[in-house]
């Protein structure tokens, strides 16, 4: 029932977490993408503040400085890195590919589980690591692109690939922090709390890339879509989707953790299909199936330590 329950957390909260591709995509036809994610997280802090800030303030000062630390790495990874190199990209490259080469994100966090909790990496691993390569050669390769193609555009993919490591590299730390030894209190921390926490270091961290783009004045230029999507960026995006996150890591081992993050570009290619309206070409679509493949791979891994 543990196991189950995970994957369901952890389904939900990638879902809606890379939701944040296409709502980057609204959002930087406004604004500048390094004012997104503090504007944004300050939205998310000031509503959530009476139910959370003043516990989360009280369990801050309980917790010991490694505890602090490693919420601090989760925030500048996992929420400041992260958004700042996706919103970058995504601005360069399109949607549909974005939301596609995120969908590498359980290949590396496979190769960091290997190299960095020292788990055991199968031939499954290897075969979905493969599949995952093999589709980003394939979105690189899609006839569209190469009618089109210029530097900036292949940045842009590259800057997307850089937001997928960093999010992997914020999975790995999640999962092994929560599995620490004896002298951390990650453990007794609510999702809740700890999201807020997070977020409230995440904020103050994204102050010092978006500071001299922040512009009180500018906000009046932008219209109730955009504002809804600063909303959705904060509230869904960052607290629900990482309460669903914390919820899922604390009953699933990094490679579940790895092969769920795979709901990246299958939900992000549906809304730029059905809400941005990107055409999808064929290259497009079969790099995407090798990268979900990858993700099936990758979550037999998880399966088969079970039965041993």
């Amino acid at each position: 029932m543990k196991n189950i329950s995970g994957k369901i957390y952890l389904m939900l909260g990638f879902s809606l977490a890379w939701t944040s591709v296409v709502t980057g995509a609204v959002l930087t036809e406004r604004l500048n993408g390094r004012v997104v994610t503090p504007i944004s997280l300050g939205i998310m802090l000031i509503c959530l503040f009476p139910f959370y800030g003043v516990r989360s303030i009280g369990m801050a000062a309980r917790l010991k400085k490694r505890d602090l630390a490693v919420f601090t790495l989760q925030a500048g990874f996992g929420i400041v890195l992260f958004r700042l190199l996706l919103l970058t990209g995504v601005g360069l490259t399109s949607t549909v590919e974005a939301g596609i080469l995120t969908g590498t994100t359980p290949a590396i966090t496979s190769i960091l589980a290997f190299l960095v909790l020292r788990e055991t990496c199968h031939s499954w691993t290897v075969l979905g690591i493969t599949s995952s390569v093999l589709g980003i050669v394939l979105i690189q390769n899609n006839p569209q692109n190469l009618a089109v193609f210029s530097v900036n555009h292949g940045a842009g993919n590259l800057l997307v690939l850089c937001a997928a490591a960093s999010e992997s590299t914020f999975n790995i730390i999640s999962r092994k922090y929560r599995e620490g030894g004896n002298d951390t209190e990650l453990r007794s921390v609510p999702p809740m709390i700890q999201m807020y926490l997070v977020s409230l270091i995440a904020f103050l961290l994204s102050l010092i890339p978006g500071f001299y783009q922040l512009s009180v004045p500018s906000l009046s230029f932008i219209g109730w879509k955009e504002w809804l999507a600063l909303g959705w960026y904060g509230l869904v995006v960052t607290a629900l989707a990482f309460i669903f996150f914390f919820e899922g890591v604390r009953r699933s081992d990094a490679y579940t953790t790895a092969a769920f993050s795979g709901m990246i570009p299958l939900t992000s290619m549906l809304l730029s299909l059905f809400f941005l309206k990107e055409p999808i070409g064929r290259n497009q679509w079969a790099g995407g199936g090798f990268i979900i493949l990858s993700m099936l791979l990758i979550g037999r891994q998880s399966q088969n330590r079970r039965q041993l």
